[in-house]
């Protein structure tokens, strides 16, 4: 993280505050950092960094360790005029298992993945996690690794399963949103001032996540991070919401556990989703970033292997 943070999130925390202003920034847009923040500059003035074109793009030489970073994260940076944003994300052993037998997974990566999570939180409007996550982790859903704000959290609990005693319905330390199916009853001893409560229509007690996904952006949440669990993220991978997922896969075998991605499978191979990859190790784990719109022959997608340390 020492890097990280001294060199490359300062920023990509000031492309994320400049991109949440709501305001138009011009395609052709060129910016300089001042250490802090942002500053649109012209031809003659500061030397720019990053350009706006379509999408955030760097200006930095590939020697400039910096350059890492922004490849990694600069694409899931959207403005409050570009499309919304789903970001998917699961950690997984080599044989593809996110925790053992028994639900034991802390942790499955390592030290310098859970810290890119935490960035991924940090750029992200809100995070879902479904009802199994919370009760198996009790996870705080926090950037408290990386500097920036806490996402609102999103609980799926669509049968109100859970008790209240976990940690994101008691800690105030950010927004909560527990959503439950259309018609199932929220008995008193639920009831929290910490805690807004969404109704969503469900078929046999699964939650339309499309109808989930509009109401969160009338909320505001144009970045949404689906982290946990494998049921979750499957979920809306079956239901084609994904836009970006990233994959973290951890050099050990479980043997036998919780599975990760579990989605219905086609019959013949080729109409398997098979999205273009780009390749990051993240300390002694590999991270897979697929962009799941893009449907360009893997052949035709140039490789990109980058080291984070």
């Amino acid at each position: 993280m020492t890097n990280l943070y001294t060199q490359a999130w300062p920023l990509i925390r000031a492309v994320v505050d400049i991109a949440r202003k709501g305001e138009r920034i011009e395609h052709g847009a060129r910016f300089a950092f001042d250490g802090q923040a942002l500053i649109a500059t012209t031809t003659g003035a500061n030397p720019p960094i990053l350009a706006f074109d379509h999408g955030w793009q760097s200006l930095l030489p590939g020697s400039d360790p910096r350059q890492v970073y922004l490849d990694l994260y600069l694409p899931l940076i959207a403005t409050r005029t570009d499309p919304p944003l789903v970001l998917a994300q699961l950690g997984q052993s080599l044989d593809g298992f996110i925790a053992t037998a028994t639900g034991h997974s802390h942790f499955v990566t390592g030290p310098a993945s859970i810290a890119h999570l935490h960035c991924l939180r940090a750029l992200s409007d809100c995070v879902i996690v479904g009802a199994g996550t919370i009760a198996a982790d009790n996870p705080r859903l926090t950037t408290r690794l990386v500097d920036g704000p806490n996402p609102a959290r999103v609980v799926l609990d669509p049968q109100l399963r859970l008790p209240m005693t976990h940690g994101v319905f008691i800690d105030g330390q950010a927004p909560t949103l527990r959503v439950r199916a259309r018609g199932v009853s929220l008995p008193p001893r639920l009831f929290s001032d910490n805690v807004e409560d969404l109704e969503i229509d469900a078929v046999a007690g699964k939650l339309d996540l499309r109808a989930l996904l509009t109401e969160l952006r009338l909320r505001g949440m144009r970045t949404v991070l689906v982290e946990g669990g494998g049921v979750t993220v499957s979920a809306f991978l079956a239901a084609q919401l994904i836009d970006r997922m990233h994959i973290v896969i951890a050099p050990f075998v479980i043997g036998e556990g919780r599975p990760g991605l579990r989605i219905p499978s086609p019959e013949m191979l080729h109409d398997c989703v098979r999205p273009p990859p780009r390749v990051f190790a993240l300390g002694g784990d590999v991270l897979f970033d697929c962009d799941m719109r893009n449907d360009a022959p893997l052949e035709d997608v140039p490789t990109l292997i980058r080291r984070m340390i």
